[in-house]
């Protein structure tokens, strides 16, 4: 093993104005659960290069967005299910959080590029 520890992306080192900072978080997110979802990246990664605690500290303190937060909730207790859960149940839980957080992250977009596309992107 060659002891390389994975990528942390870090919110805080993103510049721009907080809406900025809202859509890069929402598409960072739309890749990460693209990537769970097709197998690429396992929850407990995820954890490590994305929901991690900087991350969520960051949300929590800078974009100040309930829908930020219940994303990054929702990210940093995926790996969780499948210690809770028998693996059948734990599967389909998992793919509900992932289709969720992909519902909340459309939603934080439209709300950001029209207002009025907000109902077309979550339904």
């Amino acid at each position: 093993m060659n002891g390389r520890r994975p990528s942390r992306i870090l919110l805080s080192q993103h510049r721009g104005s907080r809406s900025h900072h809202i859509e890069f978080f929402a598409i960072v997110n739309l890749g990460i659960v693209q990537s769970l979802a097709s197998g690429a990246l396992q929850p407990a990664e995820a954890v490590q290069r994305f929901y991690h605690a900087a991350n969520c500290l960051y949300v929590r303190r800078t974009l100040r967005s309930r829908t930020a937060s219940d994303v990054m909730s929702r990210g940093v207790q995926l790996p969780d299910l499948f210690e809770a859960l028998d693996a059948e149940e734990a599967q389909r839980q998992f793919h509900h959080e992932l289709q969720t957080i992909r519902k909340l992250c459309l939603r934080m977009l439209a709300k950001r590029r029209n207002p009025r596309r907000l109902s077309r992107a979550a339904a």
